[in-house]
């Protein structure tokens, strides 16, 4: 699965984020910078990594939604093709249109990094089918603003279709129903708050972040 990882101006993840696309996707994948027009030939997945693109100003991920590579992101996400986005990069999928929602404030008004705890919602998704129903995985966070919030209808929409697919345990921001990750109608855009490229290594205190990658490796595949 050859991966292309986009770089903003202030993204600190993506590195992570290549290493793990490197090591359990594609060796071949690589860095794209925001001011491409087009995504490198034989793309399959864009990872959206975590950071504070332009310094999280005016809001966080606003101004890197607008960047000329989103256009192309958008174009592969409308043909099927897969998009991850972690931290930083869930805000730019909301902030581009391609998830509901958005993600404000933490609820204690403080940056937080620790491993939380989150329970897998839905294994019929392309990011999720390695792991269990209702599985506890331990995945790090790293944000200041990762607080969900959508209308209720939104809300309703989501939890109905099934498309929270993972849910804190212990709730670390005030997110609206403990929501940590959610999918579009389609299933093939994910947009979550914890680093699960963070916990792909036993050195790193969990590989719980491998299921994801290996799923989608297996989405792939079946396709």
């Amino acid at each position: 699965m050859n991966t292309a990882v986009i770089q903003f101006p202030g993204s600190n993840c993506d590195g992570d984020a290549l290493h793990a696309a490197q090591l359990l996707l594609d060796e071949r994948s690589q860095f794209v910078w925001h001011t491409e027009a087009q995504l490198p030939q034989g793309t399959d997945l864009v990872f959206l990594p975590g950071g504070f693109s332009y310094g999280d100003h005016l809001r966080s991920g606003a101004i890197a939604a607008r960047s000329p590579i989103m256009e192309a992101v958008k174009a592969h996400a409308e043909r099927g093709g897969f998009v991850l986005g972690v931290c930083n990069g869930f805000q730019v999928l909301t902030e581009s249109g391609l998830l509901p929602g958005a993600l404000s404030r933490n609820r204690e008004l403080h940056f937080m990094c620790r491993p939380v705890h989150l329970r897998v919602e839905n294994t019929g998704t392309a990011f999720t089918g390695a792991y269990a129903q209702g599985q506890v995985i331990e995945i790090p966070i790293a944000h200041g603003e990762g607080n969900y919030y959508a209308d209720p209808d939104t809300i309703a929409e989501l939890e109905g279709e099934g498309r929270v697919v993972f849910r804190y345990v212990d709730n670390p921001n005030g997110s609206l129903n403990d929501i940590a990750g959610i999918v579009n109608a389609r299933g093939n855009v994910l947009g979550m708050m914890p680093h699960p490229e963070r916990a792909i290594e036993a050195l790193l205190g969990s590989e719980d972040g491998r299921g994801l990658f290996e799923s989608l490796t297996a989405a792939l595949a079946a396709r």
